[in-house]
């Protein structure tokens, strides 16, 4: 059986989030033995009793290997922490989600990707703003990373898509479970050109509940998020608090202060926000301004002797970079230089810890 059958079940037991799926994977080595534990082992882990019973009710009641086969039926992608593939920056954050479902593609150029999020009661001047920025950013060569909601969220991944760019939506629901329903051929879409993402299991409905945690996916896989319309109360500035607390620049839209949909974008400026009056702001405080140049390079060719060492000493298990240091016996100033232009180059990725990885 694949281990992450088992990180899916321990993913679907209501109580166990990051933070307790690490604790047990420390406990108990990997996630099958923490899956099939007994009830007086999980209990000395430190678990709530309504966690343990949540456990073991759902354990006693799932095929994991049945329920496998159906996300893969679906072809659905998972991802787990310990994957290469895992989103290098969603995995930098506090807790990242363990388990990620995917539909579409993720690629390398992800990485360099900006959250466009606002509310649904979207004005005719927050339209014509967002258009106006994920065109902007898709044009550089920049993801842009949304909710798939209506009003600011749609216009975004929309605008994107028609640019020639690359979107990510994440749901607070199933990959299967498209919402709002209308944005299904939206979501189509997306499937082409980026990818459907949640750490919901499939067939989870897309609960009121869900979609403040979701926001810290969005923040989290994006190097800033611009909110370009917001209410006081608007989800959107759950995403910004998100963003701030991950160490992400967030950018503000200035509106009009009377307008009930600009309150909340004011407001973030007043507290601190980048005001954003021109898209090329955004490349211009994240240096994304050669990120076209920088796909184009991307060639898995070592430009010297330094490089090919390294090149070569690196495979698929992470190394860091105190080990790369140790095997090659070059001064650790060199290695983390080489890596550096390594990982601009798509030679080699950093996976978190600074360990280390070959692409391809």
């Amino acid at each position: 059986m694949d281990e992450r059958q088992y990180w899916i079940g321990l993913n679907m037991v209501k109580g166990i989030g990051a933070a307790r799926l690490r604790a047990l994977l420390e406990i108990f080595g990997d996630a099958r033995t923490a899956w099939e534990a007994p009830a007086e082992a999980l209990r000395a882990t430190g678990l709530p009793g309504g966690v343990v019973k949540n456990l073991l009710t759902l354990r006693s009641g799932v095929d994991l290997g049945t329920a496998w086969e159906q996300i893969r039926a679906q072809g659905i992608r998972v991802l787990i922490w310990d994957d290469d593939a895992y989103p290098r920056r969603l995995r930098e954050i506090a807790n990242p989600p363990p388990v990620l479902y995917l539909r579409g593609e993720l690629a390398e150029t992800d990485e360099w990707a900006v959250a466009i999020v606002g509310t649904r009661r979207i004005t005719a001047y927050g339209r014509q703003v967002a258009e106006r920025i994920a065109a902007h950013l898709a044009a550089a060569g920049v993801t842009v990373v949304s909710g798939l909601a209506l009003g600011v969220d749609t216009v975004a991944h929309q605008t994107a898509l028609e640019a020639g760019g690359r979107t990510l939506a994440v749901l607070g629901s199933g990959v299967d479970r498209i919402y709002p329903a209308r944005n299904r051929k939206l979501a189509a879409r997306i499937m082409e050109n980026g990818a459907l993402i949640s750490d919901y299991p499939p067939g989870t409905p897309p609960e009121a509940s869900n979609f403040p945690p979701r926001n810290r996916i969005i923040s989290g896989l994006s190097l800033a998020t611009v909110v370009i319309e917001a209410g006081e109360k608007s989800g959107a500035l759950i995403t910004a608090d998100f963003a701030a607390e991950q160490g992400r620049d967030v950018f503000a839209v200035p509106g009009n202060v009377l307008a009930p949909q600009s309150r909340g974008t004011n407001r973030l400026i007043q507290n601190g926000a980048f005001p954003l009056l021109d898209p090329q702001e955004i490349l211009d405080v994240l240096d994304l301004n050669r990120v076209v140049e920088h796909r184009q390079a991307r060639v898995v060719l070592p430009a010297d002797a330094t490089e090919a060492q390294l090149f070569d000493l690196l495979g698929h298990e992470p190394l860091h970079v105190d080990d790369i240091r140790a095997r090659t016996g070059l001064p650790i100033e060199q290695v983390t230089a080489a890596l550096a232009l390594m990982e601009l180059k798509g030679m080699v990725r950093q996976v978190g810890g600074m360990r280390y990885v070959k692409n391809g």
